[in-house]
């Protein structure tokens, strides 16, 4: 499973790449993996503020729908519209091409409260 040490991860596999105060959001390699064949990405918060651990969108596989839940407060700036047509680009690339929104960060603070790559990779194996 690939776990880049350049990021920063959540309890519910999202991924942030921060780039001054913002960044990009998407889910991780092991949560495309559980997920499955995904078919369809759903954001409908572009422009919104929202909390952390706010649902910002949904990811739908073959089997099932999951909701996407921002690992910082901020405002959801864009949506990776490569994922309009070609969904699955996050089963092939969920680090790179893959990524899902591209947000404002309100509180960099929060950073301090995500896990590194050893310890999402602990986490992921228990």
């Amino acid at each position: 499973m690939n776990i880049p040490e350049n990021l920063k991860y959540s309890q519910d596999h999202e991924w942030i790449r921060v780039e001054g105060d913002e960044a990009f959001v998407g889910i991780t390699d092991f949560a495309q993996h559980e997920l499955g064949d995904i078919v369809f990405v759903e954001v409908e918060t572009i422009d919104e503020t929202l909390d952390k651990d706010e649902v910002f969108g949904t990811v739908e596989a073959v089997k099932t729908v999951s909701d996407l839940l921002l690992p910082l407060a901020g405002t959801v700036l864009e949506l990776n519209t490569k994922l309009e047509d070609e969904p699955e680009i996050i089963n092939k690339d969920p680090y790179g091409e893959g990524w899902i929104i591209k947000m404002k960060i309100s509180d960099a603070t929060e950073l301090d409260a995500l896990m590194d790559a050893t310890a999402y990779k602990a986490l992921t194996e228990s």
